[in-house]
C-alpha cells in the first residue's frame, strides 16, 4: 500500500509489501535542484484530530483500512493472536502475549472489539483491503513460495526493502475459502478496491518494473496503468472510482537510472524519494500533485474527492539525522497543503472512513519499544 510504502525494520507504509517497509527509517535522498514548493507552517496542534484513540499496544501494527460499512478494519500485525476470534479488551490497546516474526493479516470489529486472523499464519503478508460486501477481504502472501518468513535484505547504507514474492488472495472474513487471484512470479502487492466494488489496482514486477496495475475483482482482464521507467505503487482510488492517486520515483539521469536496474535485478527497491501523482482510472491524465524531493507517500483520498490525505518528510528538508514522517492534506492540484500531525517521529497509512466521520493512521506516538508501531483512529474535525 510500499504500500499499498506498505511497517518492517512496512515504510506498508511500507507495503509492502512496499507499502509496509517504509515505516522502518527512510534516508531522504537529495536531489538535484529539486522543483519549489511552499512549504506548510507546521502545525501547533492536531486541530483535525479529535478523541484519539489507541487500538494495538506492542511490536509492529501497519496499514489499518475501513471496510466499506466502515464498522471493521483490517490491519497486519506481528501480534500473534491466534487463530479464530479473540475478544480484545473493550476500548483499551491491546497487544497478544506472543510475537511473530513477519505480519499477518487481521480483522477488527470496531464494535465489539474482536479480533481475527483471516491469513494462513504462513510466510509473510501484507496490503490487506476489503471487496464489496465485508464478507471477503484481499491480501498478499509470500505462502507458496515458502512457510517461513522472508529473509530480510542486508542494511547497506540507505533503507531497502526486498520485493518478494507476493501473490494476491481473496479470503472469507471468517478466514475460510481461500482463492488465489494472481500466480505471475514475483512481486503483486499493494492492492485496493475502488468504492463502485468494481476493480483493483496493485503493483507488480510481471513486466520487469515497478508499474500499476488494474483487474477485476476475480482478477481477469489485468491491465497496465503506468509505463514510465520507475516504481509507481501504493494507490488508492477517489471517491467516485474515477481517478487514482499513487507514489512514484523515477529516475532523473542516467547514473539514477542504472542504480535503479541494479537493485531491481536483484529484487531490491530504494524508496528514499517519492512524489504524488494523480491519473485516470483508466491510467490517462496523468499529473504530477508533489514536487519536493521528500518522503512523500501513502496517499488517500479525502471524502470530497477533492483533497488527498498523505505522509512525508518535508518538514525535515535540510535536517541532519533520520527523517520523521507526518500526516499532510493538499488539495489534488498540489495547493493548499496543511500538515495534520505533530505527535511522535511517524505517521502514515491513513484512511477516512467512508462516511467522512473518522481516521484512521499507524503512528509510533506513545510506543514503549524502538521499533513499535500501532494503530490510531480519531474522530475527524472538518
Amino acid at each position: 500500500m510500499l504500500s499499498k510504502v506498505k511497517v518492517k525494520a512496512k515504510v506498508k507504509v511500507w507495503a509492502v509489501s512496499a507499502a509496509v517497509a517504509v515505516v522502518a527509517s527512510f534516508t531522504v535522498l537529495s536531489r538535484a535542484e529539486p522543483q519549489p514548493e511552499p512549504q506548510p507552517q507546521p502545525a501547533s496542534v492536531e486541530r483535525h484530530l479529535a478523541n484519539v484513540r489507541q487500538l494495538t499496544a506492542g511490536r509492529k501494527n501497519a496499514e489499518a483500512y475501513f471496510s466499506f460499512d466502515g464498522s471493521k478494519l483490517i490491519f497486519q500485525s506481528t501480534n500473534d493472536w491466534g487463530a479464530g476470534t479473540v475478544g480484545l479488551p473493550h476500548g483499551q490497546p491491546a497487544s497478544s502475549q506472543r510475537g511473530l516474526g513477519c505480519y499477518q493479516m487481521y480483522v477488527l470489529d470496531l464494535e465489539t472489539d474482536h479480533i481475527r486472523r483471516v491469513s494462513l499464519g504462513t510466510g509473510a503478508t501484507t496490503c490487506g483491503y476489503f471487496f464489496p460486501g465485508d464478507r471477503r477481504v484481499l491480501f498478499s502472501s509470500t505462502h507458496m513460495a515458502g512457510q517461513q518468513c522472508p529473509p530480510e535484505p542486508k542494511r547497506e547504507g540507505r533503507y531497502r526493502w526486498a520485493l518478494d514474492n507476493y501473490d494476491m488472495y481473496a479470503i472469507g472474513v471468517n478466514g475460510q475459502g481461500l482463492h488465489r487471484l494472481t500466480s505471475t512470479p514475483g512481486y503483486d502487492a499493494e492492492a485496493t478496491v475502488s468504492p463502485d466494488g468494481k476493480t483493483i489496482v496493485f503493483t507488480s514486477l510481471r513486466d520487469g518494473d515497478l508499474d500499476l496495475y488494474a483487474m477485476n475483482l476475480d482478477g481477469t482482464h489485468a491491465r497496465r496503468l503506468t509505463t514510465e521507467l520507475g516504481y509507481d505503487g501504493g494507490a488508492f482510488f477517489s471517491p467516485d472510482s474515477r481517478r487514482i492517486v499513487y507514489r512514484a520515483s523515477h529516475p532523473a539521469n542516467q547514473a539514477e537510472l542504472d542504480a535503479y536496474k541494479s537493485l531491481l535485478a536483484r529484487n531490491l527497491v530504494e524508496p528514499g524519494r517519492l512524489e504524488l501523482f494523480v491519473m485516470d482510472a483508466d491510467g490517462g491524465g496523468r499529473r504530477q500533485v508533489t514536487s519536493n524531493g521528500s518522503s512523500n507517500f501513502a496517499p488517500s483520498f479525502h471524502p470530497d474527492g477533492k483533497r488527498i490525505i498523505y505522509s512525508s518528510s518535508l518538514h525535515d528538508q535540510g535536517k541532519v539525522g533520520p527523517p520523521t514522517f507526518h500526516l499532510y492534506l493538499v488539495n489534488d492540484d498540489g495547493t493548499g497543503m496543511e500538515q495534520v500531525t505533530t505527535t511522535g517521529r511517524f505517521n502514515s497509512f491513513s484512511m477516512f472512513s467512508p462516511d467522512g466521520k473518522r481516521l484512521v493512521w499507524v503512528s509510533d506516538r506513545n510506543a514503549k519499544e524502538k521499533g513499535e508501531f500501532n494503530v490510531f483512529i480519531a474522530d475527524w474535525v472538518p
